[in-house]
Parts: C-alpha cells; structure tokens; sequence
C-alpha cells in the first residue's frame, strides 16, 4: 500500500477514534465521577455491611428546582448527625404545583467533593425518573451510610460535616416513570421505610427478635405470637390488634396498656398510619413459610 493510502487510513482511525470518545464522553465522564466520587457525586451500593466506627458526622439536605419546574420540593429534616457506617433515612417532600402530571429527575452530589467517594446511598428516588400527579405531595425516602474508610482517609480527616444536595429538573425521557404515589401518606411503601427506620432494631417480619414476629399481626390477638414471653400485661389484655387499637399502641405503650414493656413510640401520627397499612401487608404465612 503507498504511504500516502497508509497515513490516510491511519487519520481515518484517529478521526473515528476522536469521534467515538467525544460521542460517549458525557457518559464516560459520569463513570469516571461515579467510580472515583469526583465533584462531590456519591456512590450507589445495594447494602451496607460495614463495621460502625466512633467517629460521628453532621449531613445537612440543600434542595432545589431548576427554572420552570413547577414543584415545592423541600428537606422534611434540615440535617442529622449519624456515626460512620450507621445507615440513616432521611425524606424530603415534593409537592406539584401545576394541574397535570409532571416526570422529574434528580441530580445530585455532596460537599466536600472529597467525600462524594465515601457517601453511600442504597436506595434513593434520584436513581430513576419519578412522576407526581396534579397537586400531589409526597415524602421520598433516601437511605444512606457514609463509609468508615472515610476516617482513614487523611484527605477527608478534617470533614466532620456533608452537605447532600438535590436538584429536581423536567424529565426528557417521562416514559416508563416511576409513580411517586407510591410514597403519598399513609402507603405501604412508605410505611416498610419507616418501619426499617424506626422497628427493625426489634421486630422482623418472619421470626423473633427483641419483640414478637409481625407477620400477620394486624387482626391476631395481641399476646398470641407462638413462642414469645409476653409480658402478663400483654398477655392478658384480650385486645385484638386493629388499626385503631395500633395506633394508640404505637402512640404511647405503657398508657394504652399499663404494664407494657415496649420501650418505644412513635409520635407522628402520618408515620404510625404508613407503619400500620405496612403491617396490614404482612400476611401470617410469611412467617411461617421462613421456620
């Protein structure tokens, strides 16, 4: 082949190269920040196995929408301060003020940037496109840790605070959205989000912990979970657990039931109605399938 032919095939790979680089350069550049926590963008992990480390750590929730978006969208909690490794659940309220559907996507990172490699995120509504119904408000939950390696890190040894924060855009690809009535008041969904948050330090599902199993609790007698020491209190109180009688259960323990041993309640009513449509859920076979 002349030379000439031959430096002519040679800028020709060059040139597709150039254009395949600059083509994918936006999605390679997402990768390279997703991989390393450049910018300040956090890491996405389907768990945390992770060890709790003694070193605490303030999060503050920063929020906004881009022009023309006509939603409120707001942090319920303005910051929480969680100990290295500890998996924490915030919400944050988005609210459609137009009179027609709107699909939406969130972008975000954290400040420091140097911290974006540490930030742990398991499940948040910023992972797909979330679509909110005319005038609907709903609480989106975010759950995350930020990692203990974080600590030996002497990068990041003088970061004791993280700003998360959230930018909420109109969606250029609505199909296939995901519905965020999912999460509107009292739902199942958001009901599981608080019961991991708030329960599952003592109770599950299928079996016993600290506290009987809950699988179909909602219309059993209260006392009655086979193979759990109740309480003589509990024991004997002749109560059937309705939703009524939950709710004041979960309102204050030892009030409704003097005697009662359970050391933990749930103030807000919003988040005790989500908790018990959850436990309406649960069905008595699920424990019983798990023995």
């Amino acid at each position: 082949m002349p030379s000439r032919y031959r430096t002519l095939a040679a800028l020709l790979v060059v040139l597709a190269v150039m254009l395949g680089v600059t083509s994918y350069s936006v999605t390679l550049y997402r990768l390279f920040c997703s991989f390393t926590g450049a910018n300040g963008t956090t890491q996405r992990v389907a768990d945390n196995d992770t060890a709790l480390s003694n070193r605490s750590i303030m999060v503050r929730f920063n929020t906004d929408v881009a022009p023309g978006m006509p939603w409120r969208f707001t942090p319920v909690q303005q910051s929480v301060t969680l100990r290295l490794g500890e998996n924490k659940l915030v919400f944050f309220r988005a609210e459609n003020l137009s009179d027609h559907a709107i699909t939406g996507h969130a972008t975000f990172n954290v400040t420091p940037d140097k911290s974006g490699l540490y930030f742990k995120k398991i499940q948040c509504f910023c992972f797909t496109e979330e679509r909110l119904g005319p005038h609907q408000a709903v609480d989106m939950p975010v759950t995350f840790f930020v990692d203990p390696a974080m600590a030996r890190d002497p990068n990041t040894e003088d970061v004791d605070q993280i700003t998360l924060s959230y930018t909420f855009f109109i969606s250029k690809r609505p199909d296939g959205a995901a519905d965020l009535a999912r999460f509107t008041p009292g739902s199942p969904e958001l009901g599981e989000r608080y019961f991991v948050a708030q329960c599952s330090g003592c109770h599950a599902p299928d079996r016993a912990r600290v506290g009987p199993a809950l699988a179909g609790v909602v219309g059993r007698l209260a006392g009655r979970s086979p193979g759990y020491p109740y309480s003589h209190a509990l024991a004997a109180a002749g109560l059937t657990w309705t939703p009524a009688t939950l709710d004041k259960w979960l309102t204050n323990p030892q009030a409704f039931l003097p005697g009662a041993l359970m050391p933990m309640h749930v103030a807000d009513p919003a988040e005790r109605r989500a908790i018990i449509a959850y436990l309406a859920t649960l069905h008595p076979e699920q424990q019983a399938s798990a023995k």
